[in-house]
């Protein structure tokens, strides 16, 4: 599904005021604006929004991380992304899916559902953030073009929808 005007991410936010949810940002801040992610979680921590919510900082994604989440009602993973079709940002909701790429060095969202589904029986609520991101050498803090399109994706909450 792609973002189109509205109120998902407000709803999904206010949803997501629970304690069986869980925001994971997914990045590394020592490489400039693979830590979209991570600022994400980060504002959501200074503001104070989804207190209620389970919060994730995490490099990459772990086989471990189905576990994390077949307990979880719902979850939105936060990540950096280089896709030319994403202007600023993109939500979409994942379904679970083995990837042919997967590696235990590698493993996609989908991967880690399809994992989650065949391991717990469980597959929660699952939605992608992807920001879009300019740079990726080993330098702490986002370029100006990534951290406009974090602030896009804050200064559009209240009208974001899946």
């Amino acid at each position: 599904m792609t973002v189109k005007n509205g109120d998902f991410l407000s709803t999904l936010l206010e949803r997501f005021n629970t304690p069986d949810s869980l925001v994971y940002g997914i990045g590394n801040v020592g490489r400039e604006d693979d830590g979209l992610g991570w600022a994400f979680v980060d504002w959501i921590e200074e503001n104070d929004v989804c207190s209620e919510a389970e919060l994730v900082r995490s490099y990459q994604l772990h086989l471990e991380d189905a576990d994390l989440i077949s307990h979880k009602k719902r979850v939105l993973f936060v990540d950096a992304t280089k896709k030319e079709d994403i202007d600023s940002f993109n939500v979409s909701k994942i379904k679970a899916k083995m990837d042919v790429s997967f590696t235990s060095h590698a493993i996609s969202v989908p991967s880690v559902l399809a994992i989650c589904h065949q391991c717990f029986e469980n597959v929660p609520e699952v939605y992608l953030l992807e920001i879009k991101g300019y740079a990726w050498e080993l330098k702490i803090g986002l370029t100006p073009h990534a951290n406009k399109n974090l602030e896009d994706v804050i200064a559009n909450l209240d009208t974001i929808t899946v």
